[in-house]
C-alpha cells in the first residue's frame, strides 16, 4: 500500500517536471518566433570518438568523425522544428568542421562557414580567447532580422556561455551589446 502511494506521487511528480519543461520549451518557440536571438548549436550526434583521426583536414570530409544516421534525422529534425513555427533565420554560420557543416545544411539548408567556430579542442589558450572574442563580438550584436544560427562544437559554446551542451542541443542566447551575451534557455533535439 505505502509503495502504491509513493509510486503515485513520483508519477504526478514526474508529469509536474515534463509538463514544466514543455512549458518553457513553448516559450522559447515563442521568443525565437520574434526573432533578434543567436541559437548556438552543438553538431548533431557523430559516429563513436573523441575529436578528430590524427591528421585529419578541414576540407576532407573522409579525414573526419562525421554525422551518424542517427545525427542526420536529428539535424532534419532540428531544421523542421524551425520551419513547422516559423521561426525566422537572419544568417546561418557553421564551423568548418564537416560534422557542424552538414548540421547545418540538413537542418537549414545553407551554411557560411565560419572560420571562428572550428573546434577548440586541444586549442592553445591563446588562440581560444580569440576565437571565444570574436564570436561574442557577432553574438552580443541583436540580429536586425531572424536569428541568427551558429553551429559549432561542445567546447565552443561552454567557452561561451558556460554550458556543456548535448550533440544537437540549442542554446539560446539574448544578445546585449558590449560583447555580452544572457543564456536565455536550452532546447535538447530530444524535445523538439
Amino acid at each position: 500500500m505505502i509503495t502504491r502511494k509513493i509510486n503515485f506521487w513520483l508519477f504526478i511528480f514526474f508529469l509536474l517536471l515534463q509538463n514544466s519543461a514543455v512549458a518553457a520549451d513553448n516559450t522559447l518557440w515563442s521568443a525565437l518566433k520574434s526573432g533578434g536571438y543567436v541559437v548556438l548549436i552543438r553538431h548533431a550526434i557523430t559516429d563513436p570518438g573523441i575529436g578528430d583521426p590524427p591528421g585529419f583536414t578541414i576540407g576532407d570530409c573522409g579525414t573526419q568523425r562525421n554525422l551518424s544516421a542517427q545525427g542526420r534525422i536529428d539535424a532534419r529534425q532540428i531544421g523542421e522544428a524551425f520551419r513547422s513555427r516559423n521561426i525566422p533565420i537572419s544568417e546561418v554560420l557553421s564551423s568548418r568542421w564537416c560534422r557542424c557543416l552538414e548540421t547545418a545544411r540538413l537542418a537549414f539548408g545553407k551554411a557560411t562557414p565560419w572560420a571562428m567556430l572550428d573546434s577548440l579542442f586541444n586549442a592553445p589558450s591563446r588562440a581560444t580567447e580569440e576565437k571565444t572574442h570574436e564570436v561574442l563580438a557577432v553574438a552580443s550584436r541583436r540580429p536586425a532580422s531572424g536569428n541568427l544560427i551558429l553551429v559549432t562544437h561542445n567546447q565552443n559554446i561552454h567557452a561561451l556561455t558556460g554550458v556543456s551542451a548535448a550533440s544537437g542541443e540549442m542554446v539560446i542566447v539574448a544578445p546585449e551589446g558590449s560583447g555580452k551575451i544572457k543564456v536565455v534557455g536550452r532546447l535538447p533535439v530530444s524535445r523538439i
